[in-house]
């Protein structure tokens, strides 16, 4: 198969092992309830196993990248897989809280990790054009994991007792991403720059490890990933209570999510056709202002059809933007380092991630209202706009043609 063919199974390798690894991850929530009544452990005890799970991607991104950049993808998406399906087995044979923590939160959080900068990094290299959209792809099917592997822990877990179901789970997660992590390939640009480094092209080819991370361009996508993530993480984690606080039902307002996951899917396909069309950095800057507004929103949502309309937006906007920085940094670093650079803004954004739990739960304590919390999330998605607002592409080499648009 050729390389023009060869890249869109990239992009469906990487969109399935994103849509499995997050999805392995993220059946905690529906694992909850279940461990809580058959151990006895808190559920603050158990759901802190994923922010320990948060954490764990966000110190470990950047070495995912780097071992990527150093000795390929395929290697460091393989082992995230078996780590990951080996993280989950284990896990479901923890015996002590703190244990349990440790495994599913540490190991399974630091092995997603290996996928999503790697399989990003990998996805960018094989694309000149329709870049944006093949990079959104691989975040749409990251997007899916709620939709997907979601209901089927649900379902698992409905026919067997928790440590079972989880079991399977596992099993699912290695049949699944171990076989798929095999046809994972270095980009074919990268392999020839392997073969010979001198011959490497590509944007700021002569740019060294250590410029690039201390470069205004690095430092300000992590602060721009960094805000935009603690922009949407609050809205995300607090919306379903703050819905049963205005009296809906819970099994009416976690439908909520629900809308948001499915117009997510959506925005990130429709974004990555406009960043083919108009340019990654124009219609991130666009996106993060708009998601701004879009968690502003949430402040007049009192009835479900309010709470419906508002997540279909805020959901189509936030999950759009993310693949963007992607892009972005393809266009302006160097290729035998984007897994570094990509790791690095995936660790600001893991970091971001982490604020919206504590924060939307200190302000609710607080002020016995969620309107708090959407308002500093205002706050955060305008300075994630302004940040993005500064970002100045470097300057290209003479004789380098824009990337290509098409």
């Amino acid at each position: 198969m050729n390389a023009s063919s060869y890249r869109w199974v990239i992009v469906a390798a990487g969109g399935l092992l994103g849509c499995v690894a997050i999805g392995g991850m993220f059946s905690l929530p529906v694992f909850l309830q279940p461990i809580a009544r058959d151990t006895g452990w808190s559920v603050t005890g158990i759901s802190s196993a994923m922010t320990i799970g948060f954490l764990a991607m966000a110190l470990t991104s950047m070495a995912w990248g780097t071992l990527s950049d150093k000795f390929g993808p395929r290697p460091v998406v393989l082992t995230g897989s078996i780590v990951l399906a080996l993280s989950l087995f284990a896990a479901s044979h923890a015996t002590s809280l703190i244990v349990f923590q440790i495994v599913f939160g540490l190991l399974t959080g630091a092995s997603c990790a290996a996928i999503f900068a790697p399989m990003m990094a990998t996805v960018t290299g094989w694309f000149d054009t329709h870049r944006s959209l093949a990079v959104s792809l691989v975040s749409a099917g990251m997007g899916a994991a709620p939709m997907t592997m979601a209901p089927l822990a649900a379902w698992l877990v409905s026919n067997h007792d928790w440590r079972t179901a989880m079991q399977i789970v596992a099993l699912v997660v290695g049949a699944i991403m171990i076989p798929v992590a095999l046809l994972v390939r270095r980009p074919p640009a990268l392999a020839q720059a392997v073969a010979a480094p001198m011959g490497e092209g590509g944007p700021q080819a002569e740019m060294s490890t250590r410029e690039a991370l201390r470069s205004p361009q690095f430092l300000i996508l992590l602060a721009t990933n960094f805000f935009c993530c603690a922009t949407h993480s609050g809205p995300i984690i607090h919306t379903v209570s703050y819905a049963v606080s205005c009296g809906i039902p819970l099994v009416a307002a976690v439908t909520i999510y629900s809308i948001e996951g499915f117009a997510g899917l959506g925005g990130r396909i429709a974004f990555g056709l406009l960043g083919d069309r108009f340019g990654a950095k124009r219609v991130l800057v666009s996106g993060l202002l708009l998601q701004a507004f879009g968690a502003l929103a949430y402040v007049a949502a009192h009835q479900l059809a309010t709470f419906y309309a508002v997540g279909a937006v805020f959901g189509f906007i936030y999950a759009g933007t993310m693949p963007l920085y992607a892009v972005l940094i393809r266009e302006n670093f160097p290729l035998r380092i984007l897994g570094t650079v990509i790791g690095g803004t995936a660790m600001a954004g893991s970091l971001g991630m982490a604020t919206g739990p504590l924060a939307g739960g200190l302000i609710f304590d607080a002020f016995s209202s969620y309107a708090w919390l959407y308002v500093a999330s205002w706050t955060m998605g305008l300075g994630a706009f302004l940040m993005a607002m500064m970002f100045r592409p470097f300057p290209k080499p003479q004789g380098q043609a824009a990337p290509a648009a098409a």
